[in-house]
């Protein structure tokens, strides 16, 4: 393989930023693991969701950064780490091909996922939305994420659509009891959290480009806001006393992730966000996990 091609394999990794996998698996993991021994459960399923959720996540950080680097957020003064194109490692039609590949593998696994589970109609409803979502962040004529609307796009996939989804599509049929439903919840907030975190840090970058929810309430009220989420978010999972000492281990990360998130400011909450991702899909696993 021609040295060129390593080194745009190599950039195409970077920008498809891995460490953040943990929490698109989050949703789907605890949605998988509270259906999968019910009537039906199927592992190979369980499977194919995962891997459609990661190849969605992998989607929208292609995504991400090509409308960042489009936008000029992504430039010298960015307050988080800086990705291939900022770097000159990927160009944009290296980009665009990523971007579409990873659209075609999406709908691949997606349509896979559907038809091995037999799954209704509007599972491919879901999956087209999901794709348009990953896509038109930062992308497209009218991005919504420079419109300070990201979190209830995050909220509604990440959390809802996510532990919802997997769950219909692993147990064909839906339980609408507050076991399945409050995780949705919960993780949907925590999702929203490390999406709220992020733009904390990248306030000084993102000023006069796009209008996120620190941007519009200031740092002190969306740390406040950061709060909220994380203690909400974690509180959701307690819905029953039966394993309250199991699903409370993280909880000492969501508090190292607080005391944090209000010590800290723009470049140095960079660590603050790989810690709720992993306390996020550890509170996941292990309350599917104990529950299943």
């Amino acid at each position: 393989m021609p040295q060129n091609s390593k080194i745009v394999i190599r950039n195409l990794i970077k920008s498809m930023r891995l460490r953040t996998l943990p929490l698109s698996l989050a949703g789907v993991v605890c949605g998988g693991l509270l259906a999968i021994n019910k009537p039906g459960g199927s592992d190979l399923v369980f499977t194919l969701v995962m891997l459609t959720a990661c190849l969605l996540q992998v989607l929208s950080n292609l995504s991400n950064e090509m409308g960042d680097h489009l936008s000029g957020v992504d430039g010298e003064d960015r307050e988080g780490p800086n990705y291939s194109m900022s770097e000159g490692g990927l160009t944009v039609k290296q980009m665009w091909r990523a971007i579409n590949g990873t659209v075609v593998a999406c709908c691949i696994s997606g349509l896979t996922m559907v038809l091995v589970s037999g799954s209704p109609w509007w599972v491919l409803i879901l999956g087209a939305a999901a794709i348009w979502a990953a896509t038109h962040y930062t992308l497209g004529k009218s991005p919504y994420g420079y419109k300070g609307l990201g979190d209830i796009f995050v909220f509604i996939f990440f959390g809802l659509v996510s532990v919802l989804g997997s769950y219909s599509v692993v147990a064909h049929t839906l339980d609408w009891k507050l076991y399945v439903i409050m995780p949705a919840i919960g993780i949907g907030l925590l999702s929203v959290a490390v999406l709220n975190v992020n733009n904390i840090r990248d306030m000084a970058s993102d000023e006069g480009i796009r209008r996120t929810i620190p941007l519009r309430i200031g740092e002190r009220r969306a740390k406040w806001y950061q709060t909220f989420l994380v203690v909400i978010g974690a509180s959701c999972f307690y819905v029953t006393p039966l394993g309250v000492l199991l699903w409370g281990l993280p909880i000492p990360l969501f508090i190292f992730h607080l005391v944090g998130v209000w010590k800290r400011h723009g470049k140095d909450l960079d660590p603050m966000l790989p810690l709720l991702v992993f306390s996020t899909f550890l509170q996941a696993l292990f309350y599917g996990g104990w529950l299943q």
